[in-house]
């Protein structure tokens, strides 16, 4: 059959293009990188896209031609610089609908959610439960999945969270730790997506592992798999988690999605729950889940580097914005440097550039679009501040206080964060 995957290069929607390629169907997935998603997975047909401007049925109608399923595994936590909830999981959605309508009819798979209880009304459960009635209205043939936490080999948000909290030094800081928790495996997901293409199974279902853990039980069963010794867990309260969630939220606003932010700890504080009706299908445990992916060093690295991540791009930032700020504060005596070498006007004017280009460094850094170019920004400028101080005032590198050895473990943090910066 011709599937068409949505979301097809993220956690969840990654796994189900895999075993909807091995089940021998003919898959075509959207993204918005499809160069490189063709190079993790060459049998897939890519296609570049980005549901928030697909909003309008006509946008539909060329994609979905010769279509027979497609799989919805799109979805985002908040609005920010990156994503647009309202137009990406509903407006979206509803134009898909109305343009399958018209078209060959194609089964829709929908990966969704619970969308009830004390995060119900947020814009990330109110957006899925829109899109979900809309489906289940709409005529079409459907299936609606609402996973409970989904684990695997990869980790992606509050899965990468848990990796993160699991691996933290010494002790384990953990808000709403007795908050009960359910999970499955990606593949569990995957099996059923694979099952409703062959007619198994449909309507509305939800899917979870016949165990229920605390987030506590959770973080620790992680601490164990990345092979660290058990540590004390200790219980902070909510509200010593609010200025971290609001750093969190900013980040948001700024295209980082950090799984820290207000609409996760509002779905965690009640825990991640489902009502487990009308599904018999097998579902499998987090301790199996983990146990049938042994940990490498890889898996290590990343989940101490994790929470480490926002530290490194802010750090940069900081250290980019003060280089450009402090000098402005003493502009005549920092363009003293230059004066062997050039008159006063030239030099004063040299400084005034290279300070405002540390400071649109240290500003385009936290946008997460233009994190990528300030780095290599960084990078070149680091480069030219070291070759030309060597060039015309070498003794810099004897200064006691060292502005130019200073640089290098800037560039070694900046090469630091590009090597994180990915996250899929």
């Amino acid at each position: 059959m011709n599937i068409l995957i949505l979301g097809a290069t993220g956690f969840i929607g990654s796994v189900v293009a895999a075993r909807l390629v091995a089940d021998g169907h003919v898959v075509t997935g959207l993204g918005r990188n499809p160069a490189r998603a063709r190079l993790k997975q060459p049998a897939i047909d890519w296609r570049r896209a980005d549901l928030s401007c697909m909003t309008k049925p006509a946008d539909w109608d060329e994609i979905l031609k010769d279509q027979h399923v497609v799989v919805n595994c799109a979805g985002a936590l908040q609005d920010g610089l990156s994503d647009d909830l309202s137009a990406t999981q509903a407006e979206a959605m509803l134009a898909l609908y109305s343009a399958a309508k018209r078209s060959s009819r194609p089964l829709i798979v929908q990966i969704s959610a619970r969308t009830t209880g004390a995060a119900g009304d947020l814009p990330f459960l109110a957006t899925k439960r829109r899109a979900d009635e809309a489906l289940a209205t709409s005529g079409l043939p459907h299936l609606i999945l609402r996973p409970a936490l989904v684990l695997g080999r990869n980790a992606h948000g509050g899965s990468a969270l848990l990796r993160a909290l699991g691996a933290f030094p010494l002790v384990l800081p953990l808000v709403h730790a007795e908050s009960l928790v359910e999970t499955l495996s990606v593949d569990d997901v995957a099996k059923a997506v694979s099952q409703a293409v062959s007619g198994g199974i449909s309507g509305d279902i939800d899917l979870a592992a016949d165990e229920v853990l605390t987030l506590t039980d959770l973080v620790r069963l992680h601490r164990q798999w990345l092979g660290l010794q058990p540590a004390r867990v200790f219980s902070l309260a909510p509200w010593l988690a609010r200025p971290v969630t609001w750093l969190a939220d900013i980040a948001g606003l700024l295209g980082w999605r950090s799984p820290l932010r207000s609409t996760a700890m509002t779905v965690m504080s009640e825990g991640v729950r489902s009502s487990k009706t009308g599904s018999s299908l097998a579902t499998t445990p987090a301790a199996a889940t983990l146990s049938a992916n042994p940990s490498g060093v890889q898996d290590l690295w990343f989940a101490r580097l994790y929470l480490l991540k926002p530290l490194v791009i802010s750090g940069l930032s900081a250290f980019w914005l003060l280089s450009g700020l402090i000098p402005l504060l003493t502009l005549e005596k920092t363009s003293a440097h230059f004066l062997p070498f050039m008159p006063q006007a030239a030099a004063t004017a040299l400084t005034l550039a290279t300070c405002l280009i540390d400071i649109a460094l240290g500003a385009a850094v936290l946008l997460r679009p233009l994190a990528k170019s300030a780095l290599l920004g960084m990078l070149a400028v680091s480069f030219a501040y070291l070759a030309g101080a060597s060039l015309l005032e070498p003794a810099l590198w004897l200064d006691p206080l060292g502005p130019l050895v200073k640089v290098l473990p800037s560039i070694l943090l900046t090469l630091t964060a590009l090597s994180t910066l990915d996250e899929r």
